[in-house]
């Protein structure tokens, strides 16, 4: 099974830069999508089920905003969109309204598409975002007594360790790289999954966004690696290789491709 996370920054613009020659060619059996930021009325569905996909999406509350997406040549057991936790109360609810979850389960395993919280509009949103991480701990937490084999893609908003972005310490107080965050995706860690780039790729110099707030960033390699594809512990002897996909030009992010056997 070969699966693809992708930020695609706008699923729309992304069509109009080739997306759907570049997914043909890559023959992926699942692909996941971040910030699709449209409603299924605004894209051209059939295109996707002309290659062989079934398109799933979870759509914000707020329109042209966030949203994500699985496309999978294989019809999954059950699709779920967005998560509620058990314990929440009428008085304090928590629901996805950002469309930042998807899941397809299927006999073997079970693939989460999960597009992160960013933090870097101010304090309002950061704080927003270590609730938002908290509780996605917990649903996982939960989740995984039921579905031991989780694949767990998409775009965390988190550089994990010095060597996952270029300028550690003059970031060392940026969102994404704070070390309450990193020491998040730890413990996230500790759950039961591993990093599958990190995993089979020592290397440093391994980026998966560029800002283009600045020039050149992407050329001169001026990266974060923000976007992951973890895996259950129990997936290791099935994991083949991980690679990013860095000549896919669609977005600031570039793809994150995994091929396991199962």
């Amino acid at each position: 099974m070969k699966i693809i996370t992708y930020n695609i920054n706008g699923i729309r613009a992304a069509l109009n830069k080739g997306f759907l020659t570049w997914l043909q060619a890559t023959q992926a059996d699942v692909v996941c999508l971040q910030e699709v930021k449209a409603l299924a009325s605004q894209i051209p569905i059939a295109l996707f089920e002309q290659l062989g996909y079934e398109f799933y999406l979870h759509t914000a509350e707020k329109k042209g905003y966030s949203g994500t997406a699985i496309l999978t040549k294989k019809t999954p057991k059950s699709v779920s969109k967005g998560y509620t936790l058990p314990h929440t109360t009428p008085q304090t609810p928590w629901k996805d309204t950002e469309g930042r979850l998807i899941r397809a389960d299927f006999n073997q395993l079970s693939v989460l598409c999960v597009y992160i919280p960013s933090g870097t509009s101010g304090q309002t949103r950061q704080d927003f975002k270590m609730l938002w991480l908290e509780h996605f701990y917990q649903y996982i937490q939960e989740l995984k007594k039921h579905i031991p084999n989780l694949v767990i893609v998409g775009d965390y908003n988190i550089a994990h360790q010095p060597i996952d972005i270029h300028n550690p310490k003059a970031n060392i107080k940026s969102s994404g790289f704070l070390p309450e965050e990193r020491q998040w995706f730890s413990n996230f860690l500790e759950l039961g999954f591993i990093d599958t780039f990190r995993y089979l790729n020592p290397e440093p110099h391994n980026y998966t966004w560029w800002s283009s707030r600045s020039p050149n960033t992407r050329a001169k390699n001026l990266g974060w690696r923000i976007d992951y594809q973890l895996i259950s512990h129990s997936l290791i002897p099935n994991l083949k290789r991980a690679v990013l996909l860095k000549e896919a030009y669609h977005s600031d992010h570039c793809p994150v491709l995994v091929e396991m056997n199962v």
